[in-house]
C-alpha cells in the first residue's frame, strides 16, 4: 500500500450526499467500495420506500456485513477442504512410495 500522504482525498457520492475519502489505498478501489455502499442503501430504500438515510446506512452496513461473514465461511470450508485433499493425497503418495521401496 502507498503511504496515505501520497495518495490524494477523493469525493464520492453515498446516500445522495458527497463524502470526501482520505484512505491509504487508490482512489479507484475507494470509488468501487463508495459505489458498493451507495447501491446497496439505494436497494434498501427501493425496497423500503421512505426510510431515513442513516437507518437505510445501518441496513446496507449490516447487509454488507453478512456478506462479509458468508464470504469469509465459504473461504475457510475451501480452505479446510483443501487441507483435508492435500492430507490425503500426502497419505496416498506416502503408501504409493512405500510399496514401490517395497516391490
Amino acid at each position: 500500500m502507498a503511504d496515505s500522504g501520497s495518495i490524494p482525498p477523493v469525493t464520492v457520492r453515498i446516500g445522495g450526499e458527497d463524502h470526501t475519502i482520505r484512505a491509504n489505498v487508490e482512489p479507484e478501489y475507494t470509488k468501487r467500495c463508495a459505489k458498493w455502499v451507495d447501491e446497496r442503501i439505494s436497494e434498501i430504500k427501493s425496497q423500503l420506500g421512505l426510510i431515513e438515510s442513516h437507518k437505510a446506512a445501518i441496513l446496507a452496513a449490516l447487509s454488507i456485513t453478512d456478506e462479509m461473514f458468508q464470504a469469509r465461511a465459504q473461504v475457510e470450508e475451501t480452505q479446510n477442504s483443501a487441507a483435508k485433499r492435500a492430507e490425503t493425497l500426502s497419505q496416498m503418495l506416502a503408501e504409493a512410495t512405500a510399496d514401490s521401496a517395497e516391490g
